[in-house]
Protein backbone atom coordinates (compact mmCIF):
# COMPACT_ATOMS: atom_id res chain seq x y z
CA UNK A 1 0.00 0.00 0.00
CA UNK A 2 1.62 3.68 -1.25
CA UNK A 3 1.43 5.96 1.99
CA UNK A 4 -0.60 8.49 0.07
CA UNK A 5 -3.59 5.77 -0.31
CA UNK A 6 -3.46 6.56 3.76
CA UNK A 7 -3.09 10.35 3.97
CA UNK A 8 -4.38 11.59 0.82
CA UNK A 9 -2.25 13.75 -2.38
CA UNK A 10 -1.06 17.23 -1.24
CA UNK A 11 -3.15 18.85 -3.35
CA UNK A 12 -5.77 22.11 -3.88
CA UNK A 13 -8.80 21.14 -1.81
CA UNK A 14 -11.59 20.92 -1.37
CA UNK A 15 -11.97 17.16 -2.29
CA UNK A 16 -8.98 14.72 -3.13
CA UNK A 17 -12.43 12.86 -5.54
CA UNK A 18 -13.48 16.18 -6.69
CA UNK A 19 -10.29 18.32 -7.58
CA UNK A 20 -6.94 15.76 -7.10
CA UNK A 21 -8.41 12.95 -9.09
CA UNK A 22 -9.68 15.64 -11.81
CA UNK A 23 -6.34 17.23 -11.99
CA UNK A 24 -5.02 14.44 -12.55
CA UNK A 25 -7.45 12.88 -15.44
CA UNK A 26 -7.11 15.91 -17.33
CA UNK A 27 -3.01 15.76 -17.15
CA UNK A 28 -3.05 11.99 -18.12
CA UNK A 29 -5.55 13.66 -21.45
CA UNK A 30 -2.72 16.73 -21.71
CA UNK A 31 0.10 13.89 -22.17
CA UNK A 32 -1.90 11.53 -24.47
CA UNK A 33 -2.20 14.31 -26.29
CA UNK A 34 1.27 15.53 -26.38
CA UNK A 35 1.14 18.82 -27.91
CA UNK A 36 -0.29 21.92 -26.16
CA UNK A 37 -4.14 22.11 -26.85
CA UNK A 38 -5.95 24.92 -28.20
CA UNK A 39 -9.62 23.36 -27.36
CA UNK A 40 -11.27 21.26 -24.97
CA UNK A 41 -14.44 19.63 -24.07
CA UNK A 42 -15.39 17.70 -21.10
CA UNK A 43 -18.22 15.84 -20.67
CA UNK A 44 -19.03 15.51 -16.81
CA UNK A 45 -20.75 12.56 -15.81
CA UNK A 46 -22.57 11.49 -12.18
CA UNK A 47 -21.43 13.11 -8.91
CA UNK A 48 -19.25 15.25 -10.91
CA UNK A 49 -22.01 16.36 -13.32
CA UNK A 50 -24.24 17.26 -10.51
CA UNK A 51 -21.40 18.92 -8.08
CA UNK A 52 -18.59 20.34 -10.39
CA UNK A 53 -19.00 23.66 -10.53
CA UNK A 54 -19.39 23.76 -6.19
CA UNK A 55 -16.28 21.54 -5.72
CA UNK A 56 -13.67 23.00 -8.17
CA UNK A 57 -13.95 19.68 -10.87
CA UNK A 58 -14.03 22.23 -13.74
CA UNK A 59 -11.54 24.50 -12.47
CA UNK A 60 -9.43 21.02 -11.88
CA UNK A 61 -9.89 19.13 -14.94
CA UNK A 62 -8.32 22.89 -16.83
CA UNK A 63 -5.65 22.76 -14.55
CA UNK A 64 -4.71 19.25 -15.48
CA UNK A 65 -4.93 19.77 -18.95
CA UNK A 66 -2.80 23.25 -18.57
CA UNK A 67 0.05 20.59 -17.26
CA UNK A 68 -0.41 21.29 -13.94
CA UNK A 69 -0.16 19.36 -10.58
CA UNK A 70 -2.91 18.63 -8.07
CA UNK A 71 -0.96 20.86 -5.78
CA UNK A 72 0.01 23.36 -7.84
CA UNK A 73 -1.49 26.66 -6.45
CA UNK A 74 -2.46 27.76 -9.43
CA UNK A 75 -5.39 25.34 -10.22
CA UNK A 76 -7.81 28.09 -8.24
CA UNK A 77 -7.25 30.27 -11.38
CA UNK A 78 -7.33 27.85 -13.96
CA UNK A 79 -9.84 29.34 -15.87
CA UNK A 80 -8.39 32.85 -15.95
CA UNK A 81 -5.04 31.00 -16.70
CA UNK A 82 -7.18 29.02 -19.66
CA UNK A 83 -8.51 32.39 -21.37
CA UNK A 84 -4.95 33.78 -21.21
CA UNK A 85 -3.43 31.14 -23.37
CA UNK A 86 -5.89 31.00 -25.72
CA UNK A 87 -7.38 27.35 -24.88
CA UNK A 88 -11.51 27.32 -25.92
CA UNK A 89 -13.40 25.28 -23.43
CA UNK A 90 -16.45 23.71 -23.60
CA UNK A 91 -18.36 21.75 -20.07
CA UNK A 92 -21.52 19.82 -20.77
CA UNK A 93 -22.83 16.73 -18.65
CA UNK A 94 -23.50 13.12 -20.08
CA UNK A 95 -24.99 9.92 -19.10
CA UNK A 96 -22.68 7.13 -18.57
CA UNK A 97 -24.81 4.55 -16.58
CA UNK A 98 -22.25 2.00 -15.68
CA UNK A 99 -19.51 4.37 -15.60
CA UNK A 100 -18.15 4.87 -12.17
CA UNK A 101 -20.14 8.18 -10.65
CA UNK A 102 -16.80 11.02 -10.75
CA UNK A 103 -16.23 10.37 -14.72
CA UNK A 104 -15.36 12.67 -16.97
CA UNK A 105 -14.78 12.31 -21.00
CA UNK A 106 -12.22 15.17 -21.92
CA UNK A 107 -11.90 15.37 -25.75
CA UNK A 108 -8.66 17.91 -27.24
CA UNK A 109 -7.70 19.76 -30.01
CA UNK A 110 -4.40 20.71 -30.49
CA UNK A 111 -2.94 23.28 -32.93
CA UNK A 112 -2.15 21.26 -36.20
CA UNK A 113 -5.59 19.10 -35.52
CA UNK A 114 -4.10 16.30 -33.89
CA UNK A 115 -6.98 14.96 -30.90
CA UNK A 116 -7.57 12.65 -28.37
CA UNK A 117 -10.81 11.41 -26.41
CA UNK A 118 -10.19 10.26 -22.76
CA UNK A 119 -12.52 8.82 -20.31
CA UNK A 120 -11.59 8.61 -16.84
CA UNK A 121 -12.59 8.62 -13.12
CA UNK A 122 -11.83 9.93 -9.68
CA UNK A 123 -11.69 6.52 -7.44
CA UNK A 124 -10.93 8.26 -3.95
CA UNK A 125 -7.93 9.34 -2.17
CA UNK A 126 -6.52 11.76 -5.79
CA UNK A 127 -6.65 8.20 -7.26
CA UNK A 128 -8.09 7.74 -11.06
CA UNK A 129 -8.52 4.92 -13.61
CA UNK A 130 -8.75 5.77 -17.32
CA UNK A 131 -11.07 3.31 -18.84
CA UNK A 132 -11.47 4.21 -22.37
CA UNK A 133 -9.22 6.03 -24.66
CA UNK A 134 -9.96 7.11 -28.04
CA UNK A 135 -13.38 5.42 -27.85
CA UNK A 136 -11.48 1.91 -26.82
CA UNK A 137 -11.25 -0.14 -23.62
CA UNK A 138 -8.17 0.57 -21.35
CA UNK A 139 -7.55 0.00 -18.25
CA UNK A 140 -4.30 1.78 -16.50
CA UNK A 141 -4.31 3.92 -13.35
CA UNK A 142 -1.22 6.78 -14.29
CA UNK A 143 0.61 6.20 -10.92
CA UNK A 144 3.11 4.01 -13.17
CA UNK A 145 5.08 5.14 -16.62
CA UNK A 146 2.81 3.57 -18.83
CA UNK A 147 3.12 2.64 -22.56
CA UNK A 148 0.08 3.47 -24.85
CA UNK A 149 0.80 1.35 -28.36
CA UNK A 150 -1.57 1.34 -30.72
CA UNK A 151 -0.52 -1.48 -33.17
CA UNK A 152 -1.67 -3.88 -36.28
CA UNK A 153 -3.58 -6.80 -34.80
CA UNK A 154 -0.76 -9.24 -35.97
CA UNK A 155 0.52 -12.48 -34.92
CA UNK A 156 3.84 -11.84 -33.22
CA UNK A 157 3.16 -8.04 -32.23
CA UNK A 158 2.74 -8.54 -28.68
CA UNK A 159 5.76 -10.97 -28.39
CA UNK A 160 8.05 -8.46 -29.90
CA UNK A 161 6.91 -5.38 -27.67
CA UNK A 162 6.98 -7.80 -24.45
CA UNK A 163 11.01 -9.23 -25.51
CA UNK A 164 11.89 -5.34 -26.03
CA UNK A 165 10.96 -4.76 -22.76
CA UNK A 166 12.56 -7.34 -21.15
CA UNK A 167 15.65 -6.32 -23.09
CA UNK A 168 15.99 -3.23 -21.31
CA UNK A 169 15.40 -4.87 -18.48
CA UNK A 170 11.78 -3.48 -17.60
CA UNK A 171 9.41 -5.38 -15.20
CA UNK A 172 5.71 -4.69 -16.54
CA UNK A 173 3.23 -4.93 -13.83
CA UNK A 174 0.51 -5.12 -15.94
CA UNK A 175 -0.83 -5.44 -19.14
CA UNK A 176 -3.88 -4.70 -20.80
CA UNK A 177 -4.79 -5.89 -24.66
CA UNK A 178 -8.07 -4.00 -25.94
CA UNK A 179 -9.33 -5.16 -29.56
CA UNK A 180 -12.80 -3.98 -30.73
CA UNK A 181 -12.32 -6.00 -34.19
CA UNK A 182 -10.07 -8.84 -34.63
CA UNK A 183 -7.59 -8.45 -36.98
CA UNK A 184 -7.65 -4.97 -37.62
CA UNK A 185 -6.61 -1.91 -34.68
CA UNK A 186 -5.69 -2.88 -31.33
CA UNK A 187 -3.95 -0.89 -28.17
CA UNK A 188 -1.29 -2.63 -25.79
CA UNK A 189 -1.66 -0.99 -22.20
CA UNK A 190 1.46 -1.85 -20.37
CA UNK A 191 2.49 -0.44 -16.90
CA UNK A 192 6.05 -0.89 -15.83
CA UNK A 193 7.97 -0.76 -12.95
CA UNK A 194 10.66 2.32 -12.78
CA UNK A 195 11.19 4.75 -15.50
CA UNK A 196 11.12 4.37 -18.94
CA UNK A 197 14.26 5.29 -21.08
CA UNK A 198 13.76 7.51 -24.34
CA UNK A 199 15.49 5.17 -26.41
CA UNK A 200 12.98 2.06 -25.83
CA UNK A 201 10.02 4.48 -26.94
CA UNK A 202 11.98 4.92 -29.78
CA UNK A 203 13.03 1.35 -30.54
CA UNK A 204 9.41 0.35 -29.69
CA UNK A 205 7.95 2.54 -32.50
CA UNK A 206 10.22 0.94 -35.07
CA UNK A 207 8.62 -2.36 -34.79
CA UNK A 208 6.75 -3.79 -37.52
CA UNK A 209 3.32 -3.19 -36.86
CA UNK A 210 3.38 -0.69 -34.30
CA UNK A 211 1.39 2.07 -35.75
CA UNK A 212 2.17 4.48 -32.67
CA UNK A 213 4.35 4.26 -29.34
CA UNK A 214 2.46 7.05 -26.08
CA UNK A 215 4.88 7.34 -22.90
CA UNK A 216 2.80 8.39 -20.32
CA UNK A 217 5.39 9.23 -16.39
CA UNK A 218 3.98 8.75 -13.57
CA UNK A 219 1.82 11.32 -12.65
Amino acid sequence: MDIFDIIGPIMIGPSSSHTAGAVRIGKVCRKILGEKPVRAEIAMAGSFARTYKGHGTDKAIIAGILGMGPGDERVRRSLEIAADEGLDYAFTEVRLPRAHPNTAVIHLVDGHGAECTVQGASVGGGNILITKLNQIDTDFSGRHDTLIIPHKDVPGTIAAVTALVADSHKNIGNFRLSRPTRGYQAVMTIEIDGTMEPDLVSKLKQLPNVINVVYLPAN
